[in-house]
């Protein structure tokens, strides 16, 4: 049976999304309120018969997806491509202080977005090989016509925008354990829902900016 809708879930919140630090691939645990967040999608999510839940192995996705899984019966399986995107020696900084401390870097990655690789971390072109490389294997792979992905936020961008042309990441925002539906159309796909977040009945939830974003909102974390 062919995959026929996927969705795409972020992490619930970190003590570091409070403090607007870049988590990368550190190992961030979820805070009580991330957890409570992952609660609530999982009630929401028990009806929808999801089959198998493809997930990054960082420790805040793979929390969530446990906590989904307590709600709900499908495969869980944890796959490294789906991690965030690496950033290297700028993991746990804020954004000011990767302007301020490395800002010939920082200014070298707003010339070439796409394939300036952060020192000791990874380019977006990077991120979207892997993440491009574990979507087809998910397709290929998966029983069932619903199949959730918990990815993170640059991760699933830069997925996207190899999915649908024209797709920008700095004008999408995507809150913790938000919800991102897209459904098979013909030979390609069609965006259902982006960052839906109406399971969390009032829970706050934050958004991250993109790296590359060249005015930050301190309200967007």
């Amino acid at each position: 049976m062919a995959v026929e809708r996927i969705i795409f879930i972020r992490p619930g919140e970190t003590d570091w999304n409070k403090l607007e630090r870049w988590q990368g691939w550190v190992a961030v645990p979820l805070n009580e309120h991330g957890r409570q967040q992952s609660e609530a999608l999982a009630r929401f999510m028990r009806s929808i018969g999801m089959t198998a839940l493809y997930t990054s192995d960082l420790k805040r996705a793979l929390q969530t997806a446990e906590i989904l899984a307590r709600f709900s019966a499908f495969e869980l399986i944890p796959d490294e491509r789906l991690r965030e995107r690496n950033i290297g020696l700028w993991q746990g900084l804020t954004l000011d202080e990767m302007r301020k401390w490395y800002a010939d870097e920082y200014a070298a990655m707003l010339k070439d977005a796409d394939t300036y690789r952060i020192p000791g971390g990874e380019s977006r072109e990077d991120v979207r090989v892997r993440m491009k490389a574990a979507f087809a294997d998910v397709l290929a792979q998966a029983k069932g016509e619903t199949v959730g992905i918990l990815t993170h936020t640059t991760a699933l961008k830069v997925l996207m925008e190899d999915l649908f042309p024209g797709y920008n990441p700095l004008a999408v925002n995507l809150g913790n354990t938000s919800v991102t539906t897209m459904r098979r159309s013909g030979d390609s796909w069609k965006l259902v829902a982006v960052d839906d977040c109406l399971h969390l009945e009032g829970l706050r939830t934050s958004a991250v900016t993109e790296l590359e974003a060249k005015q930050h909102d301190p309200r967007d974390r």
